[in-house]
């Protein structure tokens, strides 16, 4: 008997609009608001035009977190009902961010739907998002975006198909007839790593890495699932295909609230990967997100690698990947809050540089244009053209690549790179969780001072300091590939010694109130001075931050004092450092 397409009446929710990363909200908004799901997910279908959908493919893949199989239950309903001819889905739901992308282009897919709030907490408590990735792999560009949220302010019915049942643990295809449609509605439940470890074949010298591995000076490794959709990953490639010990890959198991932790692979929330490293044992040290697009590396003894650095490090030795011997290195990008590292490099190699918004879907047209190779933010994510996504466990395999090449050990990779180019010291910190009244007047107010022309002279002294602003602006992007215009991307202060200060609204919360993030930089040519703690050379400009923008008395965050033993990780880098500087210590 064909199965029947309802349609049901539904009424539009205001607050759909997709952010960085698609749509993140609570999980019990998605599981408890009557339609919620089935709304966000008709107003994806339907910003496909009607002659593209019919028939066409479509990816699907989860994190495996809490409410994943549920919802994809209703996706898969819903993508029959609406015309979707194929859908390709995980094995038990699961595919990493970079699979779903590097399925999408291989199968030529129109686009492909992951289930995923990337580093925020799982379970029912957590965070759940969806997000939508178009035909080249890469996440929606800001105008599918905004057709998703037209969609979904007016929208009055979603069609479904509520008897369809598929089985997501039986790999092969599923067929279903249905009413009124000439051809079956056919799902494809295929392996998880497969399609995308024939990809990383082809990229990387897999034999030099496993030597590395597995030679006579190998340095144990030590990876972190964070109990993610890493796990299959980690297994099949790192230790099946690279001869990494069994016993190297911990926390492997996909678990719907990651073991009851943030998977943020950060020094706060990948603690026991952190401690393993500080033991000495280990001679390279990786941790994953919950999908897989963000990764962090630890060297022996825990030396942290920032992510700025490791996206410049990763640049200046593309010669190591047989990928980029093939087809040469054609630029570079990365976010504007990432630290100028790159850039240095770029110029050493005479490369273009292209400076970005924060959110990887900025860099998919100068990639499909050809006129980047590599980019990176700060935020852990660094990927290349292989995919339209960041991706961890590739940046993972070019790091053992450098050290297979160099016979180093990740510190010295490091400092060598430091002492070619300089170093650029870098940190950002986060106040969360904002009144989004008082974060909007409190950046509109800053925006007036550095606007104001009497700003662009002015000199802060901080100790025996002197910092002379060179410039300072709302960052905004023109596209070099369509011209269109990104504005209010970040409030930046660039001091006439290449010092950087910069001020974000993020949009990759749970829906939660605001985040204002500050970004500090600092460079530092001479190599005597490479060793310094972070949080000693970046004080001033912070302390510099917090009285312009008056955050602290702004926004009723006290600010927290913490030891300096431990202010050392969480400045050299930070997610959600709630880490506030006492601006009285500089005056």
């Amino acid at each position: 008997i064909p199965i029947p397409v309802v349609t049901v009446q539904t009424a539009p929710f205001e607050d759909q609009r997709p952010g960085t990363n698609g749509l993140r909200r609570k999980t019990a908004v998605f599981e408890g608001k009557k339609n919620y799901l089935q709304n966000y997910i008709q107003s994806v279908l339907s910003s496909i035009d009607l002659r593209d959908r019919q028939g066409c493919t479509m990816v699907v893949g989860s994190d495996g977190r809490y409410f994943s199989r549920a919802a994809i239950e209703v996706i898969v309903q819903m993508a029959a009902a609406n015309g979707i001819g194929r859908l390709v889905i995980g094995h038990s739901g699961l595919l990493s961010t970079p699979a779903v992308s590097c399925i999408i282009r291989k199968i030529k897919a129109i686009g492909g739907i992951i289930l995923t709030a990337s580093h925020n907490p799982g379970g029912p408590g957590g965070d759940f998002g969806i997000k939508f990735n178009v035909a080249n792999g890469g996440p929606s560009p800001d105008t599918v975006m905004e057709r998703i949220y037209q969609v979904s302010r007016t929208l009055e019915e979603y069609a479904i198909c509520p008897d369809l049942r598929i089985d997501l643990s039986r790999l092969g295809r599923q067929e279903f007839d249905l009413e009124n449609k000439f051809k079956p509605f056919r799902v494809e439940i295929v392996d998880s790593v497969e399609v995308y470890l024939q990809m990383l074949r082809n990229i990387f010298d897999f034999t030099a890495i496993k030597s590395l591995l597995t030679g006579p000076d190998q340095p144990k490794i030590h990876i972190d699932a964070m109990n993610g959709v890493m796990g299959p990953y980690v297994r099949r490639i790192l230790c099946d295909e690279l001869g990494a010990p069994a016993n190297s890959a911990v926390n492997c198991v996909p678990l719907e609230d990651f073991g009851g932790r943030p998977p943020e692979p950060n020094l706060t929330y990948a603690t026991s990967l952190v401690e393993s490293m500080k033991g000495g044992d280990f001679g390279f040290g990786a941790a994953f997100d919950a999908d897989g697009d963000r990764y962090m590396i630890l060297g022996e003894n825990g030396f942290f690698v920032n992510p700025s650095d490791s996206v410049a490090i990763m640049g200046a030795n593309l010669s190591t990947i047989p990928y980029f011997r093939q087809y040469g290195v054609k630029g570079f990008a990365r976010s504007m809050a990432t630290s100028a590292a790159l850039d240095r490099v770029a110029k050493a190699m005479k490369l273009a540089l292209y400076e970005t918004p924060t959110g990887w879907r900025y860099f998919g047209n100068l990639m499909d244009s050809g006129r980047c190779s590599v980019c990176g933010e700060e935020s852990f994510g660094t990927g290349s053209d292989h995919i339209r996504e960041k991706d961890g466990l590739w940046s993972v395999l070019v790091w053992l690549s450098i050290m297979a090449a160099k016979k180093q050990g990740v510190e010295q990779i490091v400092r060598e790179h430091w002492a070619r180019f300089g170093r650029n010291y870098f940190c950002r910190f986060d106040y969360e969780g904002l009144d989004p009244r008082a974060a909007f007047y409190l950046m509109r107010d800053l925006e007036a001072v550095i606007s104001d022309k009497a700003f662009t002279s002015q000199k802060f002294a901080v100790g025996d300091h002197m910092y002379s602003v060179e410039k300072a602006d709302n960052f905004e992007y023109i596209d070099p590939v369509d011209g269109t215009v990104a504005r209010n991307q970040g409030l930046r202060i660039i001091f006439n010694d290449a010092s950087r200060l910069v001020f974000r609204m993020s949009g990759s919360g749970g829906g939660m109130g605001s985040t204002i993030r500050i970004y500090a930089e600092s460079f530092e040519r001479d190599p005597e001075r490479h060793n310094r703690e972070t949080q000693v050379v970046l004080g001033p400009l912070i302390a510099i931050a917090l009285k312009i923008s008056n955050i602290h008395e702004r926004t009723g965050r006290p600010p927290v004092t913490f030891l300096v033993s431990s202010l050392k990780y969480l400045c050299s880098f930070s997610l959600i450092f709630h880490f506030f500087f006492d601006s009285d210590a500089y005056r």
